[in-house]
């Protein structure tokens, strides 16, 4: 019986990373690097062989992909397992099982989603696009929550391996409901709330994913679209019940009609006993649905190499993909400021005569980079293509600084 995919972060410390080759530890050298490594020909050591032949890349993304974006990651530099030692995440069971649980949960995530809903794709995630439309890319595998790519590349393959935030899905009927029409529920819901995140949005301080100026502010940075309040009354917060359940309160289990019940404005009830909503995505300590857990380790077969971008690999479901891929003997890439869980056993048996092609690790930062290796790759001394991404972020986005 396989072991099932679970979103659980490994929490040791990560050793530095040590640079492949040597010379890329500067900027060009990486760029070289990763340009002979999306170039080279598939390995004579792959096993099985990439299904059609050919030499194309997977991409596994993860947390630091988006900084640029304005949205915090978990271990980087400015990360919240860094700056918040405090900070845990909520887990699957507490929210299934725990009302008080879920207050808390939605409370932060109504104040947290503004900032995450007005955030857009940065530079790295066009790059993306464009190696994608070279011919280089097979497919992305992202751990992000944020549907950035799928918004800056829909025309290149992306599994959202932890899910999404834009939709949120009942656990008992299954069924979808857009983050917009909930969060529109929880101010109306919630007027005391909604007052204070107008208020918070007039001063700026959801603007900005720097914690000292937050706390200034009376906020706390967290990860994963919410916001930390210090002392704030989650008691007082009230949520929907799921739409599909209450007009039609679905069977449970044991061959018994469920119950949904709301208060006189629509919130759900603790007597209830379905409609509970929950974001669409794999929380902590929750398995990966099958369907995901073999479209991802079909990804991985299908690819000749796999090339790993802000991600330190921390949650399992993650780590064991990489780990598909050095038993496959895939060349592993990594482009992630920091440690990584495990690089070090990734890159054991690598052969010294290396520039890139047969492994790369790189310590800089993908939205900078990535354009640059566009560029590069197109053969381009100048530099008009990194203006082209940067064209293309301000004709669909508007301008970003």
């Amino acid at each position: 019986m396989h072991k099932p995919f679970m979103r659980i972060p490994y929490t040791g410390p990560l050793p530095p990373p040590t640079i492949i080759p040597r010379n890329a530890n500067t900027p060009l050298g990486a760029l070289y690097a990763l340009q002979a490594f999306l170039s080279a020909p598939p390995s004579p050591r792959l096993q099985p062989p990439s299904r059609d032949g050919g030499s194309k890349t997977v991409l596994l993304t993860g947390a630091g992909m988006s900084v640029a974006s304005g949205l915090a990651d978990y271990r980087g530099t400015a990360g919240t397992y860094t700056l918040n030692k405090t900070y845990r995440p909520i887990y699957y069971n507490e929210f299934i099982d725990n009302h008080e649980a879920r207050k808390r949960y939605w409370a932060r995530s109504f104040l947290g989603w503004t900032n995450l809903h007005k955030a857009r794709p940065n530079y790295g995630h066009w790059a993306v696009k464009q190696l994608g439309a070279m011919g280089l890319l097979r497919s992305v595998i992202t751990q992000n929550v944020d549907s950035f790519h799928p918004m800056a590349h829909p025309e290149l393959p992306t599994l959202e391996l932890h899910g999404y935030l834009r939709s949120l899905v009942c656990i008992n009927c299954h069924n979808h409901l857009p983050r917009s029409d909930f969060q529109d529920s929880l101010s109306t819901l919630n007027p005391a709330w909604a007052t204070f995140l107008a208020e918070m949005l007039e001063v700026g301080a959801l603007d900005t994913e720097n914690p000292d100026e937050r706390r200034k502010k009376g906020l706390k940075t967290n990860p994963d679209g919410d916001v930390d309040l210090p002392d704030a009354p989650y008691s007082t917060f009230r949520y929907p019940a799921c739409p599909t359940c209450l007009a039609n309160p679905p069977m449970l289990k044991d061959g018994s009609r469920s119950k949904v019940e709301v208060d006189n404005d629509g919130a759900w009830s603790s007597t209830s006993t379905a409609g509970i909503l929950k974001p669409a995505v794999v929380m902590f300590g929750e398995s990966i649905a099958a369907e995901v857990k073999t479209a991802a380790e079909e990804a991985i077969d299908e690819a000749s190499r796999i090339l790993v971008i802000g991600s330190s690999l921390a949650t399992y479901s993650a780590w064991r993909l990489v780990k598909r891929a050095k038993e496959r003997n895939m060349p592993i890439g990594i482009l992630n400021i920091g440690g990584v869980r495990g690089e070090e056993n990734f890159f054991a048996d690598l052969q010294s005569e290396n520039n890139g092609e047969r492994g790369v690790r790189c310590n800089e930062k993908a939205d900078i980079l990535l354009p640059q290796l566009v560029d590069m790759m197109r053969g381009i001394k100048s530099g008009p293509h990194v203006r082209d991404v940067k064209r293309e972020v301000t004709a669909s986005f508007g301008r970003m600084e």
